[in-house]
């Protein structure tokens, strides 16, 4: 696949973060939906780490208790967007590490039908985007009409100088409609799968997270 956009995979090292995917894979583990919060969660925090490395930092000067040192500090702290509702446990692992970060939040979903797949946005609330670094977020990057819409949307609150796109994991029909789409951003993935069914579904993934991190919706 040709790659426009920079694009980082976590397992395409080994790393802690491919044991989180691999329960959040399993059907054993995904009976536990705490746990698999808490997986979705702690991949966040691996990602978020990855990510605070391009961001811009500054020397400050720190008082210890023994001496002044220098220390690089976060210049500014990325505005955090996600989609509801399965992303809330993924967004929790960036706001603990970007804890002073302002979050913007996304009711968006997807239409489905026989012929077609729509995504309706019902609800946007977030802070001011202008000129901020924007980061992104969602577990499943599918299709990803729903994140270009999201990001679309949300440009009434202003244009992000820098836009990172994270998910746990994606499909390649997924990441190429999020490199035309957006061809500025800088994408962060757990895991690349091998494609979506005629479901729109990713294979091999992981099933709904939505529902495996909250139950079954009606």
């Amino acid at each position: 696949m040709t790659r426009s956009n920079p694009v980082y995979i976590l397992t395409e090292e080994p790393s802690i973060a491919s044991q989180f995917i691999s329960e959040l894979r399993n059907v054993q583990v995904q009976r536990d939906s705490m746990r698999f919060r808490r997986n979705l969660e702690r991949l966040g925090e691996v990602l978020a780490y990855k990510i605070s490395t391009r961001l811009t930092y500054a020397p400050q000067q720190i008082q210890t208790p023994l001496a002044i040192c220098e220390q690089q500090q976060l210049m500014e702290y990325p505005v955090l967007a996600t989609v509801l509702r399965a992303g809330l446990p993924f967004h929790q692992g960036f706001l603990n590490y970007f804890d002073q970060s302002p979050s913007a939040f996304v009711a968006a979903y997807r239409r489905e039908a026989t012929s077609e797949i729509s995504v309706n946005v019902d609800y946007l609330t977030g802070p001011s985007l202008e000129g901020r670094v924007l980061l992104l977020v969602d577990p499943m990057l599918a299709t990803g009409s729903s994140l270009a819409l999201t990001y679309k949307a949300m440009l009434r609150f202003g244009n992000p100088r820098e836009v990172h796109i994270a998910a746990a994991i994606a499909s390649p029909e997924g990441l190429k409609h999020i490199q035309e789409q957006l061809p500025q951003a800088i994408i962060w993935l757990g895991a690349l799968d091998d494609h979506l069914n005629e479901r729109a579904y990713i294979v091999p993934g992981l099933g709904d997270a939505g529902d495996l991190a909250y139950g079954t919706k009606i």
